[in-house]
């Protein structure tokens, strides 16, 4: 334990780049560097990246761990900041409303609150609920919707007065093996509206879906209903799927996934076109278009911002 301590901070001394001088010759240019020890959140987990819109208790979650120079013994705390990101485009009165924050304090968590970690560094969650946020923040329901972002992010703060964020964080620090952003994105989603929602699939190329992982066939465009899995795509010519595909011409087939009543989250995943031939379109309860993406490849990949709120 006390090595790897020792490994963490001979890395951890050359993380901060405080000053940069140059002193100009005719031949030469001299370069002094000054260094100063700092502090780092490494990111051990990422426990919840999705906040349900719906419930004010949907809460991010992450787990980091602390280190300093003192190896924790400088630690103080922890301030959580969050930020909304409009992404949504409003026109309904013609034009296009940016609700976008600022950084706004929601929160500190104390250093008791963080346990001694197998390495010896204090180690702790970091908790925010989404009601804590918005109010922090001062948005409602006429500000944000599913598909914003929630932007978290961390500052800690030593016993000294110093404090680190990501504005302050070198690159070095933010990937790899310290993994230390200090910032996480969190999806905003809602309860959905039950019913039966109308999945149209294509395929360009008429041999049917291959996606970029999973069996011969790849993995479909997945459902994940409080942990339940459905799973849709088009049948492949080359391959099959640990579900049920959709029979179709080569070209086009339709799905039906139910949401049942009581639902509390319903999130979309894309795993990816493998040949850029994919299209897909879905439609809620109520005939509208939660998603679309009939151009072929030009889907999402990943979690896919499918949002009709239950009333």
């Amino acid at each position: 334990m006390k090595t790897m301590r020792n490994i963490f901070k001979f890395l951890f001394a050359s993380l901060f780049l405080v000053t940069f001088s140059c002193v100009d010759s005719e031949n030469t240019i001299d370069t002094v560097l000054d260094y100063e020890t700092g502090a780092i959140l490494r990111t051990i987990s990422v426990n919840n990246a999705v906040l349900n819109s719906s419930d004010p208790m949907s809460t991010f979650s992450v787990t980091v761990e602390e280190q300093d120079e003192e190896d924790g013994a400088l630690f103080q705390q922890v301030n959580v900041y969050c930020q909304l990101r409009d992404l949504t485009a409003d026109n309904s009165d013609g034009s296009t409303n940016d609700n976008s924050t600022g950084f706004i304090l929601v929160s500190s968590v104390p250093a008791s609150d963080f346990a001694t970690g197998p390495v010896g560094l204090p180690r702790g969650d970091i908790n925010m609920a989404f009601g804590d946020a918005a109010a922090a923040m001062g948005v409602g329901p006429t500000q944000y919707s599913p598909g914003d972002v929630f932007v978290v992010g961390l500052e800690v703060v030593l016993t000294d007065g110093r404090t680190y964020d990501w504005t302050s964080a070198a690159g070095i620090i933010t990937g790899g093996f310290f993994s230390s952003p200090f910032k996480y994105n969190a999806l905003l989603t809602c309860s959905p509206m039950p019913g039966d929602y109308t999945v149209y699939m294509t395929d360009s190329y008429g041999d049917g879906w291959q996606t970029t992982s999973g069996g011969d066939g790849g993995l479909g465009l997945e459902i994940d209903m409080d942990g339940v899995i459905t799973s849709v795509a088009l049948c492949s010519m080359w391959g099959t799927f640990d579900f049920t595909c959709t029979p179709n011409n080569g070209f086009e087939g339709t799905a039906i996934v139910t949401i049942p009543v009581g639902t509390e989250s319903a999130l979309w995943t894309f795993p990816g076109d493998y040949y850029g031939e994919i299209g897909f379109e879905i439609t809620g309860p109520n005939n509208q278009v939660a998603y679309s993406a009939l151009d072929p490849g030009s889907a999402t990949v990943g979690l896919l911002p499918v949002a009709i709120c239950a009333q």
